[in-house]
Formats: structure tokens, sequence, C-alpha cells
């Protein structure tokens, strides 16, 4: 009779715990996903099929929604601001949403200079990964999605000039140089969309939906939340401007303009119309 090894208990239990570790992890992710974006998208039909051709994954808004697309949309910004930056040497003005976000790195022992573009591309990898079950990507959506974000813009800014109609104020003209202006305008369209709606808003929604709030009313209320967040950052630091009433209702109402866009047509509409109205704002007299 052959004799049987013993049973390591201590590497079962171990073994067990990564086990239901990974399975919390992918029900979180699940279930903030749904509650923004619905349900899991299903797989396409057979190629061939009767069906294949009218598949949801394969036209303009739900190709421009996924986050591989928003990935290589945002990807001329990354390189823009931080190339920007590095040219323009430590002495250039930085996004505060990024030096928040390298604050909290440095905090907890990650101080290295690319770990945040390196982060935001995973998590958009991520996100793309649990959401989709496949990975397709069409270069003409790219030109698509930059006309759709020019047209967002300036209703963005019609709102602005509406707003100044009712609401006068004096601005102050910038003292940055035009290349300097241009890569803080790549930073905020970039950093902010990841900090306020990319970060904050599914995880605002997902502690609203744990204390009992409907999937709608947590959505919409971690909207409100997190444009009246954005707004109150642009205020705080040694760079942060006056406090103005006009300027934080104005910043709310755009916050909760990017917000929608973000639950709706996706990260990559979110950042790529921010940072084309605030390029507007500083070429329009």
């Amino acid at each position: 009779m052959s004799s049987m090894a013993p049973r390591d208990d201590g590497e079962l239990d171990r073994r067990d715990s990564a086990a239901e570790a990974d399975a919390a992890l992918d029900s979180l992710l699940r279930e903030v996903d749904a509650d923004l974006h619905g349900p899991r998208s299903e797989r396409p039909p057979p190629a061939g099929s009767d069906d294949a051709g009218a598949a949801p994954a394969d036209n303009y808004w739900a190709l421009s929604r996924m986050p591989l697309t928003s990935l290589v949309f945002i990807l001329p910004l990354v390189l823009a601001y931080e190339g920007g930056v590095l040219l323009l040497g430590r002495s250039s003005p930085r996004n505060g949403a990024d030096v928040w976000l390298r604050h909290l790195l440095d905090a907890i022992g990650f101080g290295e200079y690319f770990l945040l573009p390196v982060l935001t591309i995973l998590g958009l990898l991520a996100w793309q990964h649990v959401e989709y079950d496949r990975w397709r990507f069409n270069p003409w959506v790219l030109v698509g999605m930059a006309a759709e974000c020019c047209l967002l813009a300036v209703v963005l800014v019609g709102v602005a000039r509406l707003q100044n109609r009712l609401w006068p104020l004096l601005l102050e003209p910038g003292l940055e140089g035009i290349f300097a202006r241009f890569i803080g305008f790549c930073g905020a369209g970039l950093y902010e969309e990841v900090l306020f709606r990319l970060l904050m808003l599914p995880a605002v929604a997902w502690g609203l939906g744990r204390i009992g709030t409907p999937p709608g009313p947590s959505i919409a209320w971690s909207a409100i939340l997190t444009s009246l967040l954005f707004s109150a950052a642009h205020y705080v630091g040694p760079l942060g401007d006056s406090f103005q009433l006009y300027s934080f209702t104005f910043r709310t109402v755009a916050g909760l303009f990017f917000a929608l866009l973000f639950i709706v047509r996706g990260f990559g509409i979110a950042a790529g119309t921010h940072a084309a109205y605030d390029m507007l704002v500083a070429l329009l007299p």
C-alpha cells in the first residue's frame, strides 16, 4: 500500500484566501462597472452569422466608449504633457490634479516620476479587460472622437459665454507662455479627468450603493459631489485661484458636463473635451 504525503493545511488556507480575494476584487469591479455602464458586454456573434454586422461593439458610439479606444485617444495628451513638463523643467507649472496624485503616490512609497502615467495606462487596460470580452480598435473612430470633442467643447464655451452675459466677470490675462499654457491644458484634460471622473466618480457611486442608495441616484449624487470637489479644488494651494462665486458656479457646471460625458460617452471623450475646451478658451477673444 502506497503512503500519502501529509497535507499542508497552511498552504491550502493560503490558496483559499488568495482565491477568495481574487473573487472579491472581480466582483467589486463588476459591480462598479454595472452601476455606471450596465452589465458586461456580450460576446459578439460568430463571424459570418446573420447578426455579426449588427454587433453593438462595431458601431462608433460603442467603440468610442471602450477604454482601449480612450487610451489610444488620450496618448497624445499624455505625451504632450509629460514631455512638455520635462522640457520646461522643474519650474514649469504643473496641473493641480497631477501634483495631488503624485503626492499620494509619494506618501505610499511610490515616487517614480513615470509611475502616474503608467498607472493611468494600466488602469484603462484593466478596465478594458474587465468590461469587454474582446479587444477591438478602429483608427477612424479617433477622427470622429476628435470632432465630437471639439463640438462638445464649443457647446461648453457657449455655456460659459451665456453665463458671462448674465453674470459678468473681468478676467485677467494669463502670464504664462503659449507653450507652457498648452502643456497645462493637456494636463488638465488628462489628470483632472483621471482624478475626478475615472477614480472618484465610480468610487463615490460604489460607496453610495453600499449604504443602500439605488444605482440611478447613486450615480447622480456621485456626479454632483465630485463636480463640487472638482470646482473647489481650483482654489486650493498656493497656486489656487481666489475664490469667486461666479467661477465656482461655472466650474461646478463644467464638472457636471464632464461627468455626464464620462458616464454616457466614456473617459476618452471627457478628457478630450476638457482639453479642447481649455484650448478654445485660450484662443478665442
